[in-house]
């Protein structure tokens, strides 16, 4: 099996994997749940959900070609992988459900950009706002003790706009922004990009539609030329003979 191969057949079940890994965490973060019967089966899912993309990077890396350069390009997926605190993050992989909504969105290339750029913001948004809660919402001192709140600081946060109604107070909450500007920040040079690059065709398109009139006017005025030259000949030579 080749790792293209392979990433045809687990594109589908880890992003159902990992939409389920959102529900389970969201559920545990949002209800605030740190024990009984609920907890159990929350961390169970989250654990297997784990467990899968731990399989997923297994088989990348024994498939990958040249193995080395694959795995430099994805050290992120490792950490990932290893760290387990990290394991929010892996819900990026939602991302790949972008590739089945692009297929009805058209081919043109700035439509595919839009596309992954808003739902890798709303992902970005959501998944930032879950993790801010969970490190903030029992610390006496901080003031994000709901999802709301914690949703409008991700916004704001990743918008650049920083309003500073909402500021996290723990490492982990600052590190979490620390993120989410630098997200932020990419996103927007994306969005810039992509409007640059329609002005920029815009200017393109109409230049090109010009010369085409210019060079239709030229081609019909030379045809003109070459049929009063033939009209002038026509009466030269008719006079000759007269």
């Amino acid at each position: 099996m080749t790792q293209d191969a392979w990433k045809r057949m687990s594109e589908w079940p880890l992003s159902i994997a990992a939409v389920v890994f959102l529900i389970a965490y969201a559920w545990s973060v949002i209800a605030d749940v740190h024990e009984g019967v609920l907890y159990d089966v929350l961390e169970t899912v989250m654990w297997i959900v784990w467990g899968l993309f731990v399989i997923d990077y297994v088989m990348n890396l024994s498939l990958a070609r040249p193995r080395w350069r694959w795995f430099y390009r994805h050290i992120p997926e490792l950490l990932v992988v290893v760290l387990p605190f990290l394991r929010p993050l892996r819900l990026l992989r939602l991302v790949a459900l972008v590739s089945v909504l692009q297929r009805t969105a058209g081919t043109a290339l700035r439509g595919r950009v839009m596309l992954y750029v808003a739902c890798s913001a709303s992902i970005v948004i959501l998944v930032g706002g879950l993790a801010v809660l969970d490190a903030e919402q029992n610390v006496p001192t901080a003031n994000i003790h709901n999802f709301w709140d914690a949703l409008w600081w991700a916004f704001v946060t990743i918008t650049t706009v920083g309003y500073g109604d909402y500021t996290p107070v723990t490492h982990t909450g600052r590190l979490i922004a620390l993120g989410l500007m630098i997200s932020g920040i990419a996103l927007l040079g994306v969005v810039t990009a992509s409007l640059a690059s329609w002005f920029v065709e815009r200017a393109q398109s109409a230049e090109a539609k010009e010369q085409q009139i210019t060079r239709s006017q030229i081609s019909a005025l030379t045809e003109q030329v070459m049929a009063l030259r033939e009209e002038l000949a026509a009466f030269e030579h008719a006079r000759e003979q007269n």
